[in-house]
């Protein structure tokens, strides 16, 4: 049976094409918001209305997927608003035209990725999810790496150019849209828009009801860890007080992307023929060693190391994930868990940052990854101990 399927060939391109766009900007947004004159005060808010806007949306239009019984639909939506959205940004200066802009992307990403995941997972059995959703991370992040180097070369050339970065970032973007148009919804998911279910913002979280048990204790364990997990901005902050140099902090970032779309995949397949679980649970060891190495270390050498250790974390645990938890899942059901499970992470990583700021804040860089990584040792005990009955994984 052909496990890589026309449809996850044209999900993972067109992933791969926005990301591109995405990651163009990514080391320059913050310093072309700088440069018009937002305060870094501002820049937080605008970035913690946006991520809250994309998690909560997630499960919103994730159950709205299961509820219409369509997915490309979503699919399409999700990735125009993202790729119209990144040339709106230069056309004025002014802060709510600028927040309408990046919330406009984040809306599109809270749009798509429930019901693409869900896409992916029809293409899937239970035997092939980890390659499945392996592959689609491995284009997805290789995306981030032609993006990121794009943008660094660019930037050699015309420094300071940063506006003509977003609209170029919209070429690759309007590619993908494109390119979604090639797809099509593989399952009739009986559309159950006829039933007595409210269309509120907030009735996916609903599904956490009468989910089953299994699915409850994977995600239980998992939002633990997204609460321990902070963004990857301080893992580069730490590189930044010891090598000092711009370029090379955004190189070690590329570095790591890299490693993870190499490794995506082949640990995808592995994680079919050991169990996704174990393979998770590898993955935030993984974490535990990155984490602790940064708190005890300060030589380059052994970042770029973690680095590289890093990057196969992020393959271990990212699409396994979500490939563990749509094996806990009905068909007509996987956006709305899906999208549940996003939404709830999104708030767990939002908190996760901000602890992680202030514990770095007042006790130091040590305290702040030191405590990270023990508590993730208690998430892996968690799932070592909890899942020693049967469960599908």
């Amino acid at each position: 049976m052909k496990v890589i399927t026309r449809t996850v060939w044209i999900l993972s391109f067109v992933s791969l094409l926005t990301d591109t766009a995405s990651e163009l900007l990514y080391p320059v947004l913050p310093i072309y918001l700088k440069e018009i004159g937002f305060s870094v005060i501002f820049i937080g808010i605008l970035e913690g209305i946006a991520e809250a806007i994309i998690g909560l949306s997630k499960g919103y239009f994730g159950r709205l997927s299961d509820i219409s019984g369509k997915r490309v639909l979503f699919v399409q939506l999700g990735y125009g608003l993202s790729a119209i959205s990144k040339p709106l940004i230069p056309l004025f200066v002014v802060p709510i035209w600028v927040f309408f802009a990046r919330t406009l992307d984040r809306l599109g990403k809270g749009i798509r990725t429930a019901a693409r995941d869900a896409l992916l997972s029809e293409e899937a059995t239970p035997q092939t999810k980890g390659r499945i959703f392996g592959f689609h991370r491995a284009m997805d992040t290789l995306g981030a790496v032609l993006g990121s180097s794009l943008a660094l070369v660019y930037l050699y050339f015309y420094p300071k150019d940063y506006k003509t970065l977003f609209f170029i970032s919209f070429f690759p973007g309007i590619l993908a849209v494109l390119l979604s148009a090639f797809l099509k919804d593989k399952i009739n998911l009986n559309p159950q828009s006829k039933t007595n279910e409210k269309w509120a913002f907030f009735s996916f979280l609903n599904y956490w009801k009468k989910s089953s048990p299994d699915y409850k204790n994977v995600v239980i364990g998992l939002l633990v860890f997204s609460l321990l997990n902070s963004s990857d901005v301080f893992l580069l902050l730490k590189v930044k007080q010891v090598i000092l140099n711009d370029t090379q902090v955004i190189g070690t970032y590329i570095f790591y992307n890299l490693v993870y779309a190499l490794f995506a995949f082949p640990v995808g397949i592995l994680a079919d023929k050991l169990g996704l679980k174990n393979t998770l649970i590898t993955g935030l060891g993984l974490f535990v060693v990155v984490y602790a190495g940064m708190a005890l270390s300060n030589n380059i050498y052994v970042f770029l190391g973690l680095f590289f250790l890093y990057g196969i974390y992020a393959a271990a645990t990212e699409g396994i994930s979500k490939a563990w938890i749509s094996n806990l899942t009905r068909n007509k059901d996987t956006a709305t868990a899906l999208g549940t499970f996003n939404a709830l992470q999104s708030i767990m990583l939002m908190l996760a940052s901000s602890l992680t700021g202030l514990v770095w804040y007042i006790f130091g860089a040590y305290t702040a990854f030191m405590t990270t990584a023990i508590g993730t040792l208690f998430v892996i005990f968690y799932f070592l101990t909890i899942f020693r009955t049967k469960i599908k994984s």
